[in-house]
């Protein structure tokens, strides 16, 4: 850890620092790695195809991410055998991380199917504490299909989750959302949103804002358009990207889903040199 990374200025970091998650009491790296991709190339919104990386591959990958400073792994059971292959590749190591899974969405023969059930939420979790051989799952949230509002207040998914936390098998909860109206019911009822917020797309805002004023923890999900970034948007769509959401108090953490080491650590140095910015400095 703490490999120097950037050396060409006064005011740059060698590392990613941690930062509050909300009120949880959990310390989040800036930079959160999505492991779609080691457990599912079917189905998925990339510019092109890839192939999943073997377990050497994926162990490499991980170690390269905390070297770099990266604390959190994010994974759902929709993202195919991800969680299982977290589990494997790492053994006793998922420890070492804070892990964020989800609930309410599953990849089963080729597409998604929801569940959002207290019942299918409790075996959800188990399975997930089995897979990533966890006592305990840092962080969980509901999948959502789009449908925030009927999610959060008819199907007592979020109540579930609550009682998990209480019961002491997960630390944080909440949803990762599609709407604004979803983004911040969800934030009032539970400790973390996850959110799209990105070059193209800023409709959000207002969760994140919400999230500011009532330190709420917040992850972005799509920050660099799933590889669709306009080209055209910026020379550096990249570094554009990093400026617009790293620099919303209301952010904590941002998802970005690589296999590719060499952008992992351009992602990272970008997301460095921003965060060193004397404008862009960390909470």
């Amino acid at each position: 850890m703490g490999v120097s990374i950037l050396t060409d200025s006064t005011h740059t970091m060698d590392h990613l620092p941690l930062r509050p998650l909300g009120d949880t009491g959990i310390q989040i790296s800036p930079i959160s790695l999505g492991t779609v991709k080691i457990g599912r190339d079917k189905q998925v919104k990339y510019p092109t195809s890839f192939t999943m990386p073997d377990d050497k591959e994926t162990l490499a990958l991980f170690d390269l991410a905390q070297s770099l400073g990266i604390n959190c792994l994010d994974t759902a059971p929709a993202y195919g055998r991800s969680e299982e292959r977290i589990g494997e590749v790492l053994g006793r190591r998922t420890k070492e991380w804070i892990i964020c899974s989800k609930v309410g969405e599953e990849f089963i023969d080729g597409g998604s199917v929801f569940n959002f059930t207290p019942e299918h939420t409790r075996f959800s979790v188990e399975r997930s504490l089995k897979r990533l051989h966890r006592d305990e799952l840092d962080i969980v949230l509901i999948h959502s299909d789009g449908n925030d509002l009927d999610i959060i207040n008819q199907f007592g998914t979020l109540d579930a989750l609550a009682e998990l936390k209480q019961a002491g098998l997960i630390r944080a909860f909440g949803m990762s959302t599609k709407t604004v109206d979803g983004g911040i019911l969800a934030l009032e009822k539970s400790d973390i949103v996850m959110a799209t917020h990105n070059l193209t797309y800023q409709d959000e805002v207002a969760v994140l804002d919400y999230a500011a004023q009532n330190n709420k923890g917040t992850f972005i999900k799509k920050a660099l358009a799933s590889g669709h970034l306009d080209k055209m948007a910026s020379k550096d769509p990249i570094r554009s990207s990093m400026e617009l959401v790293l620099s919303h108090p209301g952010v904590s953490s941002i998802t970005v889903g690589t296999i590719n080491q060499k952008h992992l650590r351009e992602n990272i140095n970008t997301a460095l040199e921003v965060l060193s910015s004397p404008n862009n400095s960390p909470r």
